[in-house]
């Protein structure tokens, strides 16, 4: 069952739990099977780089993916997540931000 995904890759979202609750960035990956997304700037961690032929070995910082629930779309008018919903208007289905009724 394929699921339907309300956010998109270059949405910009506020993190509602985690380590960086309150912080916001743009979707930069999407992982549809997983529920997950990969957030500029957000949920990074210190890896261990080995060294390979095109790149130097050691501690580089890696954003890790989030689970969607934790993400919501934010609006910078009212500078709150908000909830989206869909629309169908003259055979084409379009995003709106539920509290302003405008369209994404």
């Amino acid at each position: 069952m394929s699921t339907k995904l309300k956010l998109k890759k270059g949405d910009e979202v506020v993190v509602l739990a985690g380590k960086d609750k309150g912080k916001t960035g743009k979707i930069v990956k999407m992982f549809p099977k997983q529920m997950k997304a990969i957030v500029s700037d957000i949920n990074k961690v210190k890896k261990n780089q080995k060294p390979d032929n095109n790149q130097p070995g050691g501690i580089i910082d890696k954003e890790m993916p989030l689970h969607i629930s934790n993400l919501s779309f934010y609006d910078p008018e009212i500078k709150k997540g908000v909830k989206i919903g869909f629309k169908i208007n003259d055979k084409k289905k379009s995003r709106f931000n539920k509290k302003s009724n405008k369209e994404i």
